[in-house]
């Protein structure tokens, strides 16, 4: 996708936040910028940092750093885990009271985070969503408009799925592997997955909510399989239960008839997919995911009166023809 800017930021810990969540950005001498005048400041509150797609995230705001330095300065955020909704809200409360001018969220709940953004907006702060899309009936309440900018996940669930069934037989039998089911982004994933297999005839047997974590992945998928022995394959919202439905295979002695697809492209499924344990996963480019979202940020600091549109970015079908010669 086209992008407007060419802008980045460099990413190191920030003094007075949990350390383990939070860092902020300086200039290449390590001279502090925050509150430097005339610069923008931009907070990028994410999801998991212990999941590397936000980690991918961070890298790819920091490269861009390194280009553009003076351009404006960012601080990152991100929870432990992704559940911790309270600890997210938080974020952008505190992100408002060190008053930076913008916000770029990826919500780790599409209603949850209404409420704060709502306020923070009231503060004069731009707010910009990413990746997980807020609930529009919740906006519509609360009387606000936030852009989307980010993949259509149930178009890029669909491809995976239907790359998928065509590797299988009509009637075969599937499981799903759902992440949080209060996300849009889960949502929409498990629509694109169940809209592949209905029009392909394909029965999806059990879908169950593994929270986008690997370990709970592992466990639950290790019971769908106990319980549907004639299971052909597993679909998993996420590349992190991608791998934890892997390990269930694995336990379960069904690495050579059982299928697993997921969703994100991360290194190790890269692997996982060159090597034949994971069939494909789709690619919404995490490493420009955020920079997206920063740029939609930046223009409508530069205009305050342009009309904040959503932008989809591109989300492409790996496997592993893409990934190998």
């Amino acid at each position: 996708m086209k992008r407007k800017f060419g802008l980045v930021v460099l990413v190191v810990a920030l003094a007075g936040c949990r350390p383990s969540t939070t860092t902020t950005s300086t200039d290449a001498d390590g001279t502090s910028v925050p509150g430097e005048s005339g610069k923008p400041r931009v907070a990028l509150i994410m999801k998991s940092l212990a999941n590397e797609f936000f980690s991918t995230m961070a890298d790819g705001a920091q490269s861009h750093q390194e280009e553009h330095a003076d351009d404006y300065a960012l601080i990152v955020n991100g929870i432990k885990d992704e559940r911790d909704l309270s600890r997210q809200v938080a974020l952008v409360e505190e992100m408002v009271s060190s008053n930076v001018d913008a916000i770029v969220i990826a919500p780790a709940d599409s209603k949850a985070l209404v409420p704060a953004l709502r306020r923070a907006q009231q503060a004069g702060v731009v707010v910009v969503n990413i990746d997980n899309r807020l609930d529009a009936d919740v906006l519509k309440t609360e009387g606000i408009t936030i852009p989307f900018v980010g993949p259509e996940n149930r178009a890029g669930a669909k491809k995976v799925g239907q790359y998928l069934a065509q590797k299988l037989n009509e009637g075969d039998q599937v499981l799903v592997l759902e992440g949080i089911r209060t996300s849009f982004n889960a949502q929409q994933r498990r629509e694109g997955f169940e809209l592949a297999m209905s029009e392909a005839g394909i029965d999806i047997v059990d879908s169950q909510s593994a929270e986008w974590e690997m370990s709970k992945a592992n466990t639950i998928a290790s019971s769908m399989l106990s319980e549907h022995p004639n299971a052909k394959a597993i679909l998993a919202a996420n590349d992190s239960m991608a791998l934890g439905a892997v390990a269930a295979v694995r336990s379960a002695g069904r690495s050579d008839d059982v299928m697993i697809v997921g969703f994100d492209n991360i290194s190790a499924v890269q692997q996982a997919i060159i090597d034949g344990k994971i069939l494909a996963t789709a690619d919404q480019h995490g490493d420009q995911l955020a920079v997206f979202g920063i740029e939609a940020a930046l223009q409508m600091l530069q205009d305050p009166d342009t009309k904040p549109e959503d932008v989809e970015t591109p989300v492409d079908l790996i496997h592993q023809q893409t990934l190998t010669p």
